[in-house]
């Protein structure tokens, strides 16, 4: 019985050293990810492409409050969203008439979702410029309500993650961010809202 507690114990530490081994080589991989998509991001803005191709980068989202920065590829499949958000095709391009989806897991770029509020300011940053959103309301919807992705008339962004946030497996539901953009202005304190003014 001792003999086999000591190779249970070896083995569940081997576990955990691969385990831990493997997580970090994720998170490497993502971080060099986000480096390099960045970088390709600020060449697209020197020189913007008119043609988007499945895993482009397309831009960025920032939630400064929160301390989100994600860049965002064109499309949601597991290898898209396994180091980036993406944006979910058929919806508008941000800065565009239109909802502009957004996907990304629960359990990395968008876990800090879980803290966001009305009015709280979102950046997004693409070839064309930088379009800021203010957020309008938060939801928890199924995996089949297609509704949140309906456009309005104006301009909008939908943000869409896994939820319950930590939940084990496969998550039930979806917790939905929608925002309308909203009109910059440059003041003394840096960039601030202009709060009376949305963007068509």
């Amino acid at each position: 019985m001792r003999s086999f507690l000591r190779w249970l114990q070896y083995t569940l530490f081997a576990l955990a050293v691969v385990l831990i081994g493997a997580f970090a080589i994720d998170k490497a991989s993502s971080w060099n990810f986000q480096r390099r998509a960045n970088a390709t991001l600020e060449a697209e803005r020197a020189n913007p492409s008119q043609a988007i191709d499945r895993g482009d980068v397309i831009g960025r989202v920032d939630v400064d409050r929160l301390g989100v920065s994600v860049v965002v590829v064109e499309g949601v499949d597991e290898g898209d969203l396994a180091h980036a958000a993406g944006h979910l095709i058929g919806t508008a391009i941000p800065g565009q008439q239109g909802n502009a989806a957004i996907a990304a897991h629960r359990d990395t770029f968008f876990r800090p979702l879980r803290k966001i509020r009305p009015k709280d300011l979102i950046r997004v940053t693409t070839p064309e410029g930088e379009f800021h959103y203010r957020v309008v309301w938060t939801r928890i919807v199924t995996p089949d309500d297609v509704a949140v992705l309906r456009p309005d008339g104006q301009q909008e962004l939908t943000l869409i993650t896994c939820y319950p946030f930590y939940y084990v497996g496969e998550a039930p539901e979806r917790f939905i961010v929608r925002a309308k953009r909203v009109a910059y202005r440059p003041e003394s304190a840096g960039m601030q809202p202009n709060a009376g003014e949305e963007h068509p």
